[in-house]
C-alpha cells in the first residue's frame, strides 16, 4: 500500500496525519477485502484551494470539507472483480490498484470537529474513510445508496478505534 501525503497546508498536529493516513486507507480495504495492494493521493489545503478545486471539477463555486477523486469506475461498491480487465487500473510500475486522489480542507476538518464535539484526528481519520469509500464506488446522493456507506463509515470507524 502506497499512501502519498503532501500537506500543502503546513500546520502541525498532535497526531501523526501519515500514520493515521495509511490506517485509515488499511482499515478501508480490509473492510472491502481489496483483493490488491492499492497506491491512494492525499492533499491538504485551505478553504480557499478547496474552493479552487470544486469550482474547477464539479462547478461549485464555495469550499467544502473533502473531494474525492476516483481513478476507476466501480460497477457496484466495492467490487474490485471488474477492474481486472482495465489495465489503466494499476500502477505500470508497481502493479499497484490506482485508488485515486482525495482533498481534505484543514480549515473545514477543523470546524468540523468543534462543531461535532470531538477530536480533529477523529475528524481526519473520517475525511479519509469517507473519501475512500468514494474512491472505490460508494455513494450518498440517493438513499440506497446513503445506507450501506455510512454503515461501512461506522464499522470501519469502529475498527480503527477512533472513536467520538
Amino acid at each position: 500500500m502506497t499512501c502519498f501525503l503532501e500537506n500543502e497546508y503546513g500546520a502541525s498536529f498532535d497526531f501523526d496525519l501519515q500514520k493515521v493516513f495509511e490506517q485509515a486507507v488499511s482499515a478501508v480495504l480490509s473492510h472491502l477485502d481489496c483483493p490488491y495492494d492499492a497506491t491512494v493521493n492525499l492533499l491538504l489545503v485551505d478553504d480557499e484551494a478547496i474552493r479552487g478545486i470544486n469550482s474547477d471539477a464539479r462547478g461549485i463555486d464555495a469550499p467544502t470539507d473533502v473531494l474525492s477523486f476516483p481513478a476507476s469506475d466501480y460497477e457496484h461498491p466495492g467490487d474490485f472483480s471488474s477492474l481486472e480487465e482495465n489495465a489503466d487500473a494499476f500502477d505500470p510500475d508497481t502493479g499497484e490498484l490506482l485508488l485515486g486522489d482525495i482533498v481534505i480542507s484543514v480549515d473545514h476538518l477543523l470546524k468540523n470537529a468543534e462543531d461535532y464535539g470531538h477530536s480533529v484526528k477523529r475528524e481526519y481519520a473520517f475525511l479519509i474513510v469517507h473519501s475512500m469509500l468514494h474512491l472505490t464506488g460508494f455513494d450518498h446522493m440517493e438513499e440506497r445508496d446513503r445506507i450501506p456507506m455510512e454503515e461501512a463509515q461506522k464499522q470501519i470507524m469502529a475498527a480503527l478505534g477512533i472513536n467520538r
